[in-house]
């Protein structure tokens, strides 16, 4: 949809689909730095500052997207209060997420990066509530471009996780089958190595 140093300024509403903004690594490695789905928008820090895009942003699905110009998102801002609260709130969620992440990648061991992707992703199952799922089930690579690696360590991460009988994956769904251990492995300063299941 938009090439990373584009001088398009427009910004961008998802009328349906989903959309994912993301870099790449000087290796070619992607990194998700958002997702957006019908009804939220993209593209207004180039249309405030000015400047080439910052990010690429690649469609997920089939999407069907509005744009308005720079000028029209500048005058909207400046004139109507709401607007402006509203953006306001949407850079203090950016600069909070941004500030997690370092954290994260500062702070935390690849592993436990993907268990707690994993635990922001669990929900509990419809059909069982006593059960926790993620449905439908990430690839590898989503996963490896949320938290900064490689599909092949996430895959051996899962692998790890079910072989232990922590998760199960069945179709499209990954069931968590020991929520509370899966958090007890995040939190652990040291989580490298063989994982038990206890």
């Amino acid at each position: 949809i938009i090439h990373k140093e584009s001088d398009n300024r427009d910004v961008f509403f998802v009328l349906a689909g989903s959309v994912r903004v993301v870099n790449f690594s000087s290796s070619g490695r992607e990194i998700a730095l958002a997702n957006f789905k019908a009804g939220e928008y993209f593209g207004e820090i180039a249309a405030i500052d000015g400047k080439p895009r910052s990010a690429n942003a690649i469609a997920v699905t089939d999407c069907i997207l509005a744009s308005i110009s720079p000028s029209i998102f500048r005058s909207l801002i400046k004139y109507n209060s709401n607007i402006s609260i509203e953006v306001m709130k949407r850079f203090a969620q950016i600069i909070r997420i941004a500030d997690e992440r370092i954290m994260d990648l500062s702070t935390l061991k690849v592993v436990q990066r993907v268990y707690i992707e994993l635990l922001k992703m669990v929900e509990r199952d419809i059909a069982a509530p006593e059960l926790w799922v993620i449905r439908p089930m990430l690839s590898h690579s989503a996963i490896a471009s949320h938290v900064g690696t490689t599909r092949e360590t996430v895959a051996r991460v899962l692998g790890q996780l079910a072989q232990a009988k922590i998760v199960e994956r069945k179709s499209k769904a990954l069931y968590i089958r020991n929520k509370k251990r899966l958090e007890e492995l995040a939190e652990q300063s040291n989580p490298e190595g063989m994982i038990s299941p206890s």
